[in-house]
């Protein structure tokens, strides 16, 4: 499994298709928490809608980075399609994993946060929920699952304007008035962690989904 997440990561870098998605993190995460001040955790409500659209996108790219041929082959050298979709997930959040760190950082420098121990943890556990649900909406509307790029784009909008802007749906909408909310960060570790758990299990069962459609279709 190693050594399929560093090929895939090597593929990744190599094809420069992660500039994208890594530049629209950078640029929504600058816009939203320049000069900003007050609790840190509405700070990291930005940071945290900007890494769920990334790792979307991210996701998508990872997933296709092979042909169908290609892929094939792949999992016929790694020991099964299930294996090359499980690297592919682990390499898309190795990535937000290091996404993460800027999207921590950046509003402390940025602006002018009240920076207490709660809130950072805070802010890991609301960047991590949103990694994990960015990559569940990024496998489902993946090549391994709409290999039409058409309808992949059209589903992919869809699921992420559904998660952003449904009012109280777990877990983006929901953590990201958690975050809003006039609640000490203390407080908020607790609901955060539920949302964390909700992004997981979401995670794992569009994993399940995309490689059983992958290998009904194969």
């Amino acid at each position: 499994m190693i050594a399929l997440v560093r090929r895939t990561a090597a593929t990744l870098l190599h094809s420069q298709r992660h500039l994208a998605p890594v530049l629209l993190f950078t640029g929504v995460l600058t816009v939203l928490t320049v000069n900003g001040r007050g609790p840190l955790p509405s700070a990291y409500a930005s940071s945290s809608g900007a890494l769920f659209l990334c790792a979307t996108w991210l996701t998508v790219v990872v997933v296709g980075l092979d042909d169908p041929a290609g892929r094939a082959i792949l999992a016929v050298s790694a020991g099964g399609a299930g294996k090359v979709l499980l690297a592919d997930v682990a390499t898309a959040l190795a990535c937000c994993a290091v996404l993460t760190v800027p999207g921590l950082l950046l509003p402390l420098w940025a602006g002018s946060y009240e920076v207490t121990p709660a809130s950072l943890l805070v802010g890991v556990a609301a960047q991590t929920t949103a990694a994990l649900a960015g990559c569940a909406v990024g496998v489902i509307c993946s090549p391994q699952v709409l290999p039409r790029p058409g309808y992949a784009l059209a589903a992919a909008l869809g699921l992420v304007l559904a998660a952003l802007f449904t009012q109280g749906l777990p877990p983006v909408n929901r953590l990201l008035h958690l975050l809003s909310a006039d609640t000490g960060p203390a407080a908020l570790l607790a609901p955060v962690g539920g949302q964390l758990a909700v992004a997981a299990l979401l995670l794992a069962g569009a994993t399940g989904v995309a490689h059983q459609v992958g290998v009904r279709r194969g």
